[in-house]
């Protein structure tokens, strides 16, 4: 099975760190050049590119499906990096819950104070999403 359709167990769970989110923000990056030079190639040829669109099972407050396995119990209610390919280049995490439950949110900073690392933002996180 391709890999991008059936995650490895060594990157299925992998926590939202700093260098994370930079990685996110280098794709945006690399994403909007690229978007540049296919804009441009578009207006000569009047190409039309295909667009990802994210995963139904992946959706907000569904539940993380089986084909993930077992969430680690460390894991649990922390924040993952996104496995939904659509949200590869948007600034946003989820977090699952002990339900299995499927939260995103955003990394800009919340109130343009606390930041996706911030305490506060975390313990903020673990209430609304408590079960």
């Amino acid at each position: 099975m391709d890999p991008f359709f059936w995650p490895s167990e060594a990157n299925r769970f992998r926590r939202f760190t700093p260098e994370s989110l930079a990685a996110i923000e280098e794709r945006i990056a690399n994403k909007k050049k690229e978007q540049v030079k296919v804009k441009e190639k578009t207006k000569e040829q009047g190409v039309e590119e295909d667009k990802i669109t994210p995963q139904l099972d992946l959706k907000i407050c569904k539940t993380l499906p089986s084909l993930y396995g077992d969430i680690p119990a460390e894991l649990v209610g922390e924040p993952l990096e996104d496995f939904d390919p659509y949200y590869s280049d948007h600034k946003t995490f989820m977090v699952v819950n002990k339900r299995r439950t499927i939260f995103r949110f955003s990394a800009t900073p919340a109130l343009f104070i606390f930041g996706p690392f911030n305490p506060v933002r975390k313990k903020a996180i673990k209430i609304l999403i408590h079960s």
